[in-house]
């Protein structure tokens, strides 16, 4: 006969093993569906490009007959128009350890294929001239890695800071396929448009490494002869989407307090090309603008975040009086250029009449869309058949000291309102970003199985969110941890008044800014039975030495760590760590530029001392998003069998 604690330890083992199943089976059993790269609509309204797995089409609008353009073995990303609509370019990504590819052309039919170039190093962001006869391209020579500090950082090694490697833009001369490094070696380029004389390009650009001073840029006028670069604007807050006007006289962008490059949101601004003041086209509106095009000389196209919905509307360059409500299209569903979305974007035509989407939503996987924006009709039937076997999402909204905040709510499956069902705290990164209705059924982090497992998650978008206009976004400023924590406290509760949530079993979760409001959570509170921390930020004044993007604390503290440190130890987790008592899983990835991991090994030693429940995971080879799907499967498996045993424990 086995002793009694044998035969406890086998039935823990048994029990374990059966909620890892559980939640494993619930992973599994999602439905898996293609995901669109990108699309981009011709100029002339008339087709779109996208590609899928790799793979380059180009589809009729009108009658949906579809090319697929030069088959390869390589992965086919950034496909882009010549201006008389004719033909596309992309880039094709070749195999190896480190960055490279070539750059390729053909007919809109899939005739005339031709190679112009190669690249060694990472290239992105292919633009035909409007003359039709460069490809400008943005080329980082002999960079050991993909750019961007989302990406796995190279290890320090030898002399630090010795080597920055500069994003420049590049030309290639469609006659003789010849390849020029134009803007200057000592400037990182982060976008830009052409002059529509072709005679150069305005830019975003900064002095320095790229991943870290995209925060500080300014707007340029770029030589395209002799590269001389002519600042134009010096905003305030951080700019992207910069696009020049058909007369070439304005250039329309975005301003606003952006916390991550490519997570665009803030005002629309009007610079004059030739210097002089800006002009707000968007004064205090209520949504976040995060994608642009040109219609006319006085008519914009803006794609927006208003209130958690995608938006769509047309701008005059006589612009909006100041608190005007949006007078456009709006819908639930999240548009983007791509599947794997952050902010509502679309690929215009160049008079703005038509538009080219990737429309998703929980209930509907991602398809290609075209055609009058908002009116548009299916071009693709990739995910024909695939239905969700999730429950509902809704919008809902709830007060906060005086604020209307928004989020989305996730029901169980089967929902019954008679029963109580568990509530997870899912808290969106950034913190300029938001929550969004989308299908994201595989993503990294992604609680859709929670529903599967009989769960509520809330998705909420607290002060510093876009979706309600700019005083909102840069309402967590010098207050991280103040007003939007108690943004997250309030929706938890208005919640469980609302739903049949049993307040014993309240979950917290979330990754980078999300992290880092679960670590400070579980200092404020001790309401919640478990906690996921992925890529948390645990003590800011190591953290602003340790990162690779510390411009981006600027804006959001208003000085330095070693000039304000009360500003940042106010918001600092570890500065109040012993009140902590919630189990606690800490996940993150060993080559994390923008949050590093010494920031998650910290926190678990702090947990670890205190006996507080905790357990560390560190992904090899990973950044602050993983690129292996192994990996991301991984990091959500585990998020849940952290609340399946947690909550399973509220009950004993």
């Amino acid at each position: 006969m086995k002793p009694l604690w044998i035969v406890a330890a086998l039935l823990c083992f048994a029990l374990n093993s059966s909620a890892q199943d559980r939640v494993a089976a619930a992973i599994d059993s999602l439905p898996t569906v293609k995901t669109i790269d990108q699309v981009a609509i011709s100029p002339d309204g008339s087709r779109v490009a996208y590609i899928v797995g790799g793979e380059l089409s180009v589809a009729s609008i009108e009658n949906g007959e579809t090319n697929r353009i030069a088959p390869s073995q390589n992965a086919t990303r950034e496909v882009t128009w010549s201006v008389d609509s004719h033909h596309v370019a992309w880039l094709d990504d070749l195999p190896g350890d480190k960055p490279a590819s070539q750059l390729w052309s053909a007919s809109a039919s899939g005739d005339d294929l031709a190679q112009h170039a190669t690249f060694e190093g990472y290239a992105q962001t292919p633009r035909y001239s409007p003359d039709g006869k460069t490809i400008s391209i943005l080329y980082i020579e002999a960079m050991p890695r993909v750019a961007g500090p989302l990406q796995p950082m190279t290890p320090l090694a030898g002399v630090v800071g010795s080597k920055i490697y500069e994003q420049r833009l590049t030309t290639i001369d469609l006659a003789s396929n010849k390849l020029t490094q134009v803007s200057p070696a000592d400037v990182y380029v982060y976008e830009y448009d052409w002059l529509p004389d072709s005679s150069g390009w305005i830019g975003t650009a900064a002095h320095g490494s790229g991943d870290n001073n995209w925060w500080i840029a300014r707007l340029y006028a770029i030589d395209g002869r002799t590269g001389n670069m002519r600042e134009i604007y010096k905003p305030k807050w951080q700019i992207a989407e910069p696009h020049v006007s058909p007369d070439g006289k304005h250039i329309a962008l975005i301003e606003g307090l952006m916390s991550d490059e490519g997570l665009t949101g803030g005002e629309v601004m009007l610079v004059p090309t030739n210097g002089g003041a800006a002009r707000n086209l968007t004064p205090a509106i209520h949504a976040s603008p995060s994608s642009l095009s040109w219609n006319s000389n006085d008519r914009i196209s803006m794609v927006a975040n208003s209130d958690g919905r995608s938006a769509y509307m047309v701008l005059n360059t006589a612009g909006l009086k100041p608190g005007a409500h949006w007078n456009g299209w709006t819908g639930e569903e999240v548009i983007g250029t791509q599947t794997d979305v952050w902010v509502p974007s679309a690929s215009f035509s160049r008079d703005g009449s038509a538009s080219a989407v990737v429309r998703q939503s929980p209930k509907s996987p991602p398809e290609v869309w075209a055609g009058p924006t908002g009116k548009w009709k299916q071009v693709t039937h990739l995910n024909d058949g695939v239905q969700p076997t999730w429950g509902e999402t809704r919008n809902v909204h709830w007060m906060s000291d005086g604020h209307d905040v928004e989020g989305w709510l996730s029901f169980p499956k089967d929902y019954d309102s008679s029963k109580k069902y568990p509530l997870i705290l899912s808290i969106h990164g950034g913190p300029s970003w938001s929550c969004y209705s989308k299908w994201n059924s595989a993503a990294m982090g992604d609680m859709r199985a929670a529903s599967l497992l009989g769960w509520f998650v809330l998705c909420p978008n607290p002060r510093g969110s876009y979706g309600q206009g700019e005083a909102f976004t840069q309402g967590n400023i010098k207050d991280f941890g103040g007003g939007d924590y108690r943004d997250l406290r309030a929706g938890v509760d208005a919640m469980i008044k609302q739903f049949p949530i049993d307040a014993h079993k309240i979950g917290i979760r979330g990754h980078s800014y999300g992290g880092y409001m679960t670590m400070w959570a579980e200092t404020q509170t001790t309401r919640f039975a478990a906690a996921v921390a992925g890529a948390g930020l645990s003590d800011w004044k190591s953290y602003y030495g340790l990162n690779d993007i510390d411009e981006w604390m600027i804006p959001f503290f208003g000085a330095s760590v070693y000039d304000d440190p009360a500003v940042y130890e106010k918001s600092d987790p570890l500065h109040f760590v012993k009140r902590v008592k919630t189990p606690t899983l800490i996940l993150v990835g060993d080559s994390d530029g923008e949050v590093p991991m010494e920031q998650s090994v910290e926190w678990y030693h702090a947990l670890e001392t205190m006996k507080v429940p905790t357990q560390l995971v560190v992904y090899p080879g990973e950044g602050h998003l993983y690129n292996k799907p192994a990996d991301a499967r991984d990091y959500t498996l585990r998020t849940l069998q952290w609340f399946d045993r947690w909550f399973s424990a509220a009950d004993k």
